[in-house]
């Protein structure tokens, strides 16, 4: 037997009575929240026809119950914030709103942590990071929209993102990942440097201001292969060349290095089917102070840096540095009013100021064979900022790549560099946004 299979997690039979500690990641999400900022996300799927709020609500009351770490409430104790089932009513589908990813109070929404919203032929659901990462959240939404076809009548095989409602969770769904694998022998430091950091005009509260590119993979694809990158590796270079144009048109004399944050799903490298959380982030980054780079040298320089630092050695490092707080055997005594200050403090004076963008990249969707036909496309936003920048977002299905940035302040001009870029390497790029700014 290997120590894999040896480390698997078990079901306790009395899953009613069941209570769920934070996962690694999600113990800071619940300490950043403020009136006007809470840690959401939002996945979106397309369909071909109108939706109908009815079976939508029919199948979400179906759903959610086979998801049991998203059917919950969150609560305080005297050290640690943990997750409780949560019967009561809802969540209830709405009609959607036009700025999406709004503050989630923990006591508003009969205190669930998610939200569903239809408009059109678009199914949204929004989820609080407590809960999970971006693979856990497909996964409900996938299996949302699978239950609602087969409302209408038409049949779908369960795999992949998509479960069977009627079957028990696997004990692994459930589990926080991070700890059985953070068991590197040393923890790794992380170097740290203040990096440029956008500035703008605030919008008033509430607002959040989305931009969608929507494209051709193959034909990006076929762009990154000039450049010998990956898809991935093309497009933070050329996130990074539009904070870099940014930067040398607001602050020319005064530069600082440009690095985007960047979140990694472990799953790829650690065997887990866990539902909640589990990432990790690595940084891209370059240095304008050591001289002009060209496109392409920053596309090298992005490549070789993944090569190098997203690996199972590496990534093992950095989920047992994370690790170690947690098993501090003081920190786990002190009262969880002091760990909120301690990391909110820790969060704003050094860790948000250590990256000038977001990216992420949930890579090529795959569904059911006997869904295809019924899905046009699907979206995912990073969600409101923490601070004033700009979140980047990107995902495919089939042929369509959609990028979607979402921020909170007035000026769109990284998002004009970057789509500017795109155009000019021969990329055609159809732009939708909630906004009036136009990218000339």
């Amino acid at each position: 037997m290997s120590t894999y299979d040896q480390k698997k997690p078990s079901l306790p039979k009395n899953r009613k009575e069941i209570w769920y500690k934070l996962d690694l990641s999600a113990i800071v999400y619940p300490t950043l929240q403020r009136r006007d900022f809470s840690s959401v996300y939002r996945l979106s799927v397309v369909l071909k026809e109108k939706i109908d709020p009815e079976l939508l609500q029919k199948a979400l009351d179906m759903t959610l119950p086979r998801f049991p770490t998203y059917k919950v409430a969150i609560r305080k104790g005297v050290f640690w914030r943990y997750l409780e089932p949560n019967n009561r009513p809802g969540p209830f589908v709405k009609e959607d709103i036009k700025n999406p990813c709004m503050p989630m109070p923990f006591k508003a929404n009969n205190r669930y942590l998610l939200r569903v919203y239809y408009y059109g032929r678009r199914i949204s659901l929004e989820a609080h990071h407590a809960l999970g990462d971006g693979t856990g959240g497909m996964c409900v939404l996938q299996t949302l929209t699978a239950v609602y076809l087969e409302l209408l009548g038409h049949s779908i095989t369960p795999s992949g993102f998509v479960m069977d409602i009627h079957d028990t969770p696997d004990p692994e769904e459930l589990e926080d990942a991070y700890m059985r694998y953070a068991n590197a022998k040393v923890c790794p430091p992380r170097p740290g440097e203040k990096t440029y950091r956008v500035r703008g005009t605030k919008e008033p509260f509430y607002t959040l201001n989305i931009i969608d590119g929507i494209m051709s993979v193959s034909e990006v694809k076929a762009v990154a292969n000039k450049y010998n990158a990956t898809l991935t590796e093309y497009l933070n270079a050329v996130l990074l060349y539009a904070l870099l144009q940014k930067q040398e048109n607001d602050h020319p004399l005064r530069t600082r290095p440009v690095k985007i944050a960047m979140p990694v799903n472990l799953r790829r490298f650690f065997p887990s089917r866990t539902l909640r959380n589990f990432i990790t982030m690595v940084y891209p980054s370059i240095d304008p102070r050591l001289g002009d780079y060209s496109f392409e040298e920053i596309v090298s320089h992005v490549h070789y840096y993944m090569n190098y630092y997203i690996n199972e050695k590496f990534l093992r490092g950095d989920i047992t540095t994370n690790a170690a707080t947690q098993r501090n055997p003081v920190i786990r005594i002190v009262p969880l009013f002091i760990k909120d200050f301690v990391v909110r403090t820790f969060y704003t004076k050094v860790q948000d100021k250590n990256s000038s963008a977001g990216l992420t990249n949930m890579g090529a969707l795959k569904v059911p064979e006997d869904m295809k036909a019924f899905i046009e496309r699907f979206d995912i936003y990073m969600g409101q900022p923490f601070s004033s920048r700009t979140n980047c977002a990107i995902i495919s299905f089939e042929d369509v790549l959609t990028i979607n940035f979402a921020s909170s302040i007035v000026e769109a001009d990284v998002e004009r560099f970057f789509f500017q870029k795109l155009v000019q390497d021969g990329i055609h790029v159809t732009i939708e946004s909630n906004r009036d700014t136009k990218l000339k």
